[in-house]
């Protein structure tokens, strides 16, 4: 977007107002497991809808209110969502205080028109002006859990952005209560509404704590040869390890802040996948098949790899998150609306990377994957015990975080599917999200923070792969 508009590019807050649930629930502390207090931040995401007819004739006034009131409806079986984090009282970390104390609701104008913004699916900085960020003076009592900006763009399109707490939902609990939202607006209601919700499982350090065997020194001290081990913490040890025998200082690691980073989406289509495919079957061939998540995966790991002109000798890795909600015993219940994902990771050096062929790391991917067990999940909940701190931008460290089942852009908050559903900079700016491109149904839109000098070689080698 041209920036020398100036002024025309503000966007001006004309409300901001607290929503509390319809039905009052009694006060009460769920305690959070490990997994939830990995990131108590809020995470943001802007969806986009046209200006089309129906959107047109709506007021502003009437899709705040909308939207108001299905939240006010959401809140009262989402409740959490309308408490805050609070310190527990023996050991000081986080808890989830259940006290109505309610969400926010920010109604927004803007001259922009939605065309101006350009390929939706590429990051702006305009979009930070589209989002509700609240003050954090560093007690998150203070702070809300969920919060939401509806804005009204020049051209009678809107969007919706919303933020929620990472200690709050994961992936697919952020789209269960998005899709419970949509479901309870009024304009939907208006139209007959969508397919009943499934209801949220609320309890969640107490479900872990049950699925759980004792603790690892318990474990340890039976028999010590069975105790697993979770190989995303064993790998992030050592690639720390290895960035400071190099002389590499954690300081030094930390210099690159997001303003480093550019953010870029590149679209492959259905096509570009199916040739990727075609590559490891050749190899192949007979029965073996493999996902679109696996050989963009690997493909993404071997050019970012390679663009960043990583030593040979040196071991980098691939981490992605896995649902553990059916890889526990027993399974965490149906709509079970905390954290319930753990990284899977896969380590070779640079040089063993670049020589293996795309079916051989489709493989290690796979292995990955099925090595997410109840005893995986155990250690890497019992890994988390410690004191956390903020992980250091590694750069042989990629991370992918994979939304292709959670379709954003589906969810109806006014008239019809979203343009586009945007995610705004995580906390690590080179984590690749792999997204549901609306136009293509079998495309994967993969949106990554890249350093400036590594984005032309990256292009290249990660499009002309696939062409």
């Amino acid at each position: 977007m041209d920036s020398q508009h100036g002024n025309y590019q503000t966007v001006s807050i004309t409300k901001t107002v607290p929503v509390y649930p319809k039905l009052l629930h009694p006060q009460k502390v769920l305690n959070l497991s490990n997994l939830d207090r990995q990131c108590p931040i809020l995470m943001y995401l802007v969806f986009f809808y046209n200006a089309s007819h129906a959107n047109k004739n709506l007021s502003l006034n009437s899709v705040f209110s909308s939207l108001k009131s299905g939240l006010e409806e959401t809140l009262s079986v989402w409740y959490p969502a309308a408490g805050r984090l609070c310190p527990n009282r023996n050991d000081g970390k986080l808890d989830l205080w259940c006290n109505n104390n309610g969400a926010i609701l920010v109604e927004a104008v803007t001259q922009v028109k939605i065309s101006q913004l350009g390929d939706l699916s590429q990051y702006n900085d305009f979009l930070e002006k589209l989002v509700y960020k609240p003050v954090f003076d560093g007690n998150f009592s203070n702070m809300p859990l969920v919060v939401a900006q509806v804005t009204k763009f020049g051209c009678g399109g809107y969007s919706v952005g919303f933020g929620a707490s990472h200690s709050l939902f994961d992936g697919p609990a952020t789209y269960d209560f998005l899709c419970a939202w949509a479901s309870n607006s009024a304009i939907m209601k208006a139209k007959g509404g969508l397919e009943q919700q499934q209801k949220p499982v609320h309890e969640r350090g107490t479900l872990l704590a049950n699925c759980r065997a004792p603790n690892m020194a318990t474990r340890l001290s039976k028999n010590p040869g069975s105790v697993a081990r979770a190989a995303a913490i064993d790998h992030l040890y050592q690639l720390i390890k290895q960035a400071t025998t190099h002389n590499q200082n954690l300081s030094e690691m930390g210099s690159s802040n997001q303003k480093s980073y550019l953010f870029r989406t590149f679209h492959l289509s259905g096509a570009m996948i199916e040739s990727l495919k075609r590559k490891v079957l050749g190899q192949r061939g007979g029965s073996f098949t493999c996902s679109s998540f696996d050989v963009v995966a690997a493909h993404l790991w071997k050019a970012r790899t390679r663009a960043l002109g990583v030593r040979k000798e040196t071991m980098v890795c691939l981490q992605f998150a896995v649902d553990t909600r059916n890889k526990m015993v027993p399974p965490l219940p149906n709509g079970f609306s905390g954290n319930a994902y753990v990284l899977a990771s896969v380590a070779l050096t640079a040089g063993a990377l670049e020589e293996q062929s795309h079916e051989t790391i489709v493989e290690k991917i796979r292995e990955a994957k099925n090595s997410i067990s109840n005893d995986y999940v155990n250690a890497y909940v019992d890994a988390l015990e410690g004191p956390q701190g903020s992980l250091p931008p590694l750069k042989e460290l990629t991370i992918v975080s994979d939304w292709t089942r959670m379709p954003f852009h589906k969810i109806s908050l006014l008239h019809g599917e979203a343009a586009y559903a945007s995610p705004l900079v995580s906390p690590i700016p080179q984590v690749a999200f792999f997204i549901q491109n609306p136009n293509d149904n079998r495309g994967i839109d993969v949106r990554i923070g890249l350093l400036s000098k590594t984005l032309d070689p990256f292009s290249h080698y990660f499009l002309n792969g696939v062409q």
